[in-house]
């Protein structure tokens, strides 16, 4: 069994990945409308009804202002910290909630979800890695500093969706007041072009066939830049910009590594699974 992933959305407007299988999905964060998300998945012919739970990695709203229309409309479950929740502004249905640790791996359906802390400015931030049968998914997104826990999992990954939100010269030069500059670059904040390629160079497994680069800044990054930037020491890895206006490509990961299929290809294949599980 391998894994489908997309990003619907990524950026400081919203955050909201996806990754399933034949039969279930789940989503990481949804901070775009559930009417973006409904119409995202449609030109990439998948079925809604396919997504089984969402996980919130933190209370930011560019990761949760979907939820609440999301989460009532289809009754899916929300899985989030107890302090997140606590922190967010969040109204959700009690019977949708449910609660999760660092390091308490949660099964939905042949999916199994780790989450596991990481450096940022919110109450109780987790990052995830997404497991189907030995093929791991990872989503390392407003992350301050690559942290234990990060190379850690980035080892393992076939695919991950990697931060890459600043360039350093370019916050430098930026007119964004001083606070922000270090909020942003600060170790709590989020991953520069820089770091995140060291950390891609260091630790990405042999095994790697795609990495999704995420979060990138509007205003102190460039998507060709950091393409370009890590197109250099890809080797063979596939590398993808996760837009801020816009779902990527639906691609297909698989644990002898995988190809990526054109559009069109992809959505012939995730409409037939549509079809068949809607």
């Amino acid at each position: 069994m391998s894994l489908f992933i997309t990003s619907l959305n990524s950026g400081s407007n919203g955050n909201c990945y996806y990754i399933g299988n034949e039969s279930e999905a789940i989503l990481i964060d949804a901070g775009i409308t559930c009417r973006e998300i409904e119409k995202r998945m449609k030109r990439l012919s998948l079925s809604i009804r396919k997504i089984k739970a969402v996980f919130v990695s933190h209370e930011h709203s560019d990761h949760i202002k979907g939820i609440e229309v999301l989460s009532k409309k289809y009754q899916f479950p929300v899985y989030i910290t107890a302090t997140t929740l606590l922190n967010s502004s969040l109204r959700i249905e009690n019977h949708l909630v449910t609660s999760f640790k660092a390091y308490q791996s949660i099964k939905i359906g042949s999916l199994t979800i780790l989450p596991f802390p990481k450096f940022h400015d919110a109450c109780d931030p987790n990052s995830f890695i997404v497991d189907c049968n030995k093929i791991k998914v990872g989503i390392f997104t407003d992350i301050g500093l690559p942290c234990e826990h990060v190379t850690k999992h980035f080892q393992q990954c076939h695919a991950a969706f990697l931060e890459a939100n600043y360039d350093e010269k370019m916050l430098s030069e930026s007119n964004y007041p001083y606070h922000l500059k270090k909020r942003i670059s600060g170790g709590q904040g989020h991953l520069s072009n820089t770091q995140a390629l060291a950390l891609f160079k260091k630790y990405r497994p042999s095994f790697m066939s795609h990495l999704f680069l995420s979060h990138l800044s509007k205003n102190n990054n460039s998507p060709q830049l950091v393409k370009d930037l890590f197109d250099a020491h890809a080797e063979g890895v596939e590398i993808i910009i996760a837009s801020r206006y816009e779902e990527t490509g639906l691609y297909h990961i698989q644990n002898s590594g995988s190809v990526y299929r054109n559009v069109k290809t992809v959505n012939e294949a995730s409409k037939q699974l549509a079809f068949s599980f809607a």
